[in-house]
């Protein structure tokens, strides 16, 4: 058991009722997961107000309450916790439950709309492979040196966070690396970690569903670099104009990476094809196994981070030409007929660009490039015309589908996508609402040499329609189509 007095080290707190001096077993943030003497943190969330559950939560026998509004009624046998923020609350004091765990690891976080996956996984694979204990918190995957759990969210919340850490640093841990997200920070989920370092890839058009406008998003991102120490290092990509932006503030160690301008760590593309890419960075020549310029710029923020952490230049260069590609991102296979299949997580208007520009650049020409993509329902509706327009433009011939469309109705979604396409590109489109269907049509369309990019879910394993979650893999069942047709 804990003492109340004990996790409350950092927490603004407006007012006490009752001695902190109790003991409790749990905090708990779901009234539904309350047990006997257990802490119960009210937040006021974006679809539910915990403090309407307060009550609900001493039933069940919770001993102290934290909460931005005292309930009307107090009881005697309870001890309240007044608090000016609960969400940064219940950061703050998850990390102190769990003994501070982010202080006794290197933490590194990397934030930005696209690139956050695939950095943070090269990061665990490279360190590991140089020989350290390391853990990994990202969209695909929790892993605890080689344990692996399934991942929920971008950034999960506090609790999850703070265990996980607490996790790695009783296994040995060295370094953890750890996406994290806009809504994360904005949610006061990262508070009371100590960051070591941070890392910004770019900045694009994605969660203005969540935010109220570009810049909101924006200086959200540049608030985790805000709140860096001096001994933190802040790396950042300067080909983006918001790369100087994110550090305008920041106390942080200042580093730099770029293709297309000068900057502390420089990478070129060589040559770009199906089977790899030959970079200079910091010339050194090296040849790696993942394609695409926003690869590039992946690998030198992953070279970047290497040498501010110590490694030696040689070996991490050695290291980074046996990185594989992450599940999901720029995945591929040439079938026995000749046709490319690319499954990427591209579910923004910069990755998709990035991602068909990439396939366009190592193209000879002559093949089709065939594009199945959809957009996911309850999120940003603004970028559905950007999407159907960029993938019109980019592409031989497009089927726009389903990807996950939650709530929303999917035909609904599709009429939107389709209102980006310019008239000249509407003859190049096809419209099939099942995904299953979309890839078939696509596996059929494809004759030898073409390439069919299958776009929006990546990594996923399943399609949530009207709330309830099927399996669905778009890398099986692209498999299972081009294998089962006979040219």
């Amino acid at each position: 058991m804990k003492i109340v007095k004990d996790i409350l080290y950092k927490v603004s707190i407006k007012a006490v009722h009752g001695s902190t001096d109790r003991a409790f077993n749990e905090i708990q943030f779901d009234s539904r997961k309350v047990g006997n003497n257990d802490l119960f943190l009210a937040q006021k969330g974006v679809v539910f107000d915990g403090h309407k559950f307060i009550e609900k939560a001493i039933e069940l026998g919770a001993n102290t309450i934290v909460c931005e509004v005292l309930p009307e009624n107090i009881n005697k046998n309870i001890v309240y916790i007044q608090v000016k923020d609960s969400d940064e609350a219940l950061a703050i004091m998850a990390s102190n439950f769990y003994d501070n765990p982010s202080a006794n690891l290197t933490l590194v976080g990397v934030t930005g709309t696209n690139g956050k996956t695939t950095i943070a996984t090269l990061l665990y694979n490279l360190f590991q492979k140089a020989g350290y204990k390391v853990g990994l918190l990202s969209t695909v995957k929790v892993l605890v040196d080689k344990l692996q759990f399934e991942a929920t969210h971008t950034t999960p919340n506090s609790l999850v966070i703070n265990r996980y850490l607490k996790q790695m640093v009783e296994t040995g841990v060295d370094y953890c690396f750890m996406e994290v997200s806009s809504h994360g920070i904005h949610q006061k989920r990262t508070e009371g970690l100590k960051f070591n370092g941070g890392v910004f890839t770019n900045l694009t058009h994605d969660h203005l569903d969540y935010h109220n406008s570009f810049k909101e998003y924006r200086d959200v991102k540049k608030s985790f670099f805000d709140n860096l120490s001096k001994d933190a290092f802040a790396l950042v990509n300067v080909d983006d104009k918001n790369g100087s932006v994110m550090v305008q503030n920041s106390s942080a160690k200042k580093y730099t990476y770029a293709q297309k301008t000068m900057a502390d760590f420089k990478v070129r593309i060589l040559e770009n094809q199906f089977s790899g890419l030959l970079l200079s960075i910091n010339n050194n020549e090296v040849w790696t196994k993942l394609i695409g310029s926003f690869n590039a710029y992946n690998l030198v923020a992953v070279f970047g981070v290497s040498q501010i952490l110590g490694l030696e230049e040689v070996e991490a260069l050695r290291i980074i030409s046996e990185l594989e590609n992450v599940s999901g991102r720029f995945q591929h296979f040439i079938s026995e007929e000749g046709v490319t299949a690319i499954i990427d997580y591209a579910h923004t208007p910069d990755a998709l660009k990035n991602v068909l520009e990439t396939i366009n650049d190592i193209r000879t020409g002559n093949e089709q490039v065939i594009t199945v993509v959809g957009c996911g329902g309850d999120r940003d509706k603004a970028k559905r015309p950007i999407m159907g327009r960029i993938a019109s433009q980019l592409s031989s011939q497009v089927v726009f589908t389903s990807d996950n469309p939650r709530s929303e109705d999917p035909q609904v979604i599709l009429n939107e996508i389709e209102v980006g396409v310019d008239a000249e590109n509407y003859k190049k489109t096809l419209t099939v609402l099942d995904r299953e269907q979309a890839i078939k049509t696509a596996a059929k369309l494809a004759k030898r040499g073409d390439i069919i990019l299958i776009a929006g879910k990546g990594h996923e394993t399943y399609q949530e329609v009207k709330g309830i979650r099927s399996n669905f893999d778009d890398f099986e069942k692209v498999s299972q189509f081009l294998n089962a047709i006979e040219k």
